[in-house]
């Protein structure tokens, strides 16, 4: 079993990976928490594989297991599914004492993060990511928060959970796009961390390239992660390293309505970033070229119609990391080299010809 221990101001946690991890969660939780309600909560989709039997250890360990669904996508990372869940959780009496499992993959481990975070102002929260982008991200640093109009991540909070587990094996189960979309954010780790997962990645030219190395992708991309988080939980400095590709990725996501996924959106992202900072010689081609490699080495995307549509401009604005007019453009000066220029909005939409 794989162990990184994730230690910050006011708590500490540790996230595990280990191929079979689910046969375990008894008593993993068990080891976290006393006997108490617990809400496993999925989407519809992970819900039918795994959400029985997660209740069943749980059950065998001493807890009381309840299950809630929703459905699956990002169109429920919103405030309705919230006060759905929540008012599930009021009708089955949970209280203080009681803990959330977000069972699933981003949209899961945001929704039920944000729900354990704001009911009776914090429950007990354990993240079981089963995606790749999740367990290579999203469960790990304490993001949580839902969209409102379509507007990424507006509402939310930062909310460490007790224990992240990490099953490589859920990964089998995935659709071939659902699991190369993580990915996305492991080639941005990779560029931003460089040292040996960039060497990793040097050696992922397949789908199944990609399997057979994901309990070390998520390992040695969670430590980066984990070791930035330490440094900076609130995101008030090097924590924006972790937006590299993000700020144009998203105002594509949100416009995709639905057609990109967020590893697809990121990636193109970055390579939109990289291109245009290239020509304003700021950076080296040839890292857009290198990133842009191992992105297409999987099947993902490297550009959009959607970068000369109207309305990224607006989406760019809408961001929450616009302050006053201004963002932290996060680039590279090299692999493993991250930096931040700080852009107005406008500039923005001149360097990277955005509408």
């Amino acid at each position: 079993m794989k162990k990184i221990t994730v230690n910050l101001t006011n708590k500490n946690y540790d996230v595990v990976i280990e191929h079979g991890l689910l046969k375990q969660v008894g008593n993993l939780v068990a080891q976290q928490w006393s006997p108490r309600k617990v809400a496993v909560i999925s989407d519809d989709n992970v819900a039918p594989l795994y959400q029985e039997e997660v209740a069943h250890q749980l059950n065998n360990a001493g807890f009381d297991p309840h299950c809630y669904q929703f459905p699956a996508g990002e169109n429920s990372k919103s405030l309705t599914t919230l006060a759905q869940l929540t008012t599930q959780l009021v009708n089955d009496h949970f209280n203080r004492e009681d803990g959330v499992i977000a069972l699933g993959g981003g949209v899961t481990g945001d929704l039920a993060g944000f729900l354990a975070a704001s009911y009776m102002r914090g429950i007990a929260l354990i993240q079981i990511p089963t995606s790749l982008l999740a367990q290579v991200d999203s469960s790990v640093g304490g993001k949580t928060a839902v969209n409102l109009n379509h507007v990424k991540n507006i509402v939310g909070a930062f909310y460490e959970p007790d224990l992240v587990m990490i099953d490589p094996l859920t990964l089998d189960t995935l659709k071939q796009r659902d699991l190369v979309e993580g990915y996305g954010e492991v080639v941005k780790t990779a560029a931003l961390a460089g040292g040996d997962l960039w060497q990793l990645i040097q050696h992922i030219n397949s789908v199944s390239d990609l399997l057979d190395n994901a309990a070390e992708l998520s390992a040695l991309s969670i430590q980066y992660k984990a070791a930035v988080v330490m440094a900076d939980e609130k995101e008030g400095g090097k924590r924006q390293f972790l937006n590299f590709g993000h700020t144009i990725g998203h105002a594509i996501e949100a416009l995709s309505a639905g057609s990109l996924r967020h590893g697809e959106a990121v990636s193109i992202g970055m390579i939109a970033l990289c291109k245009g900072l290239a020509k304003q010689k700021i950076m080296l081609p040839r890292i857009g070229e290198q990133i842009a490699n191992r992105l297409t080495a999987v099947g993902l995307p490297t550009t959009s119609p959607l970068l000369s549509a109207n309305g990224v401009m607006a989406k760019i604005k809408n961001d929450k990391k616009n302050r006053h007019g201004h963002l932290n453009i996060v680039y590279l000066a090299d692999i493993g080299h991250p930096a931040i220029k700080t852009m107005t909005t406008d500039q923005v939409a001149a360097t990277f010809n955005l509408q």
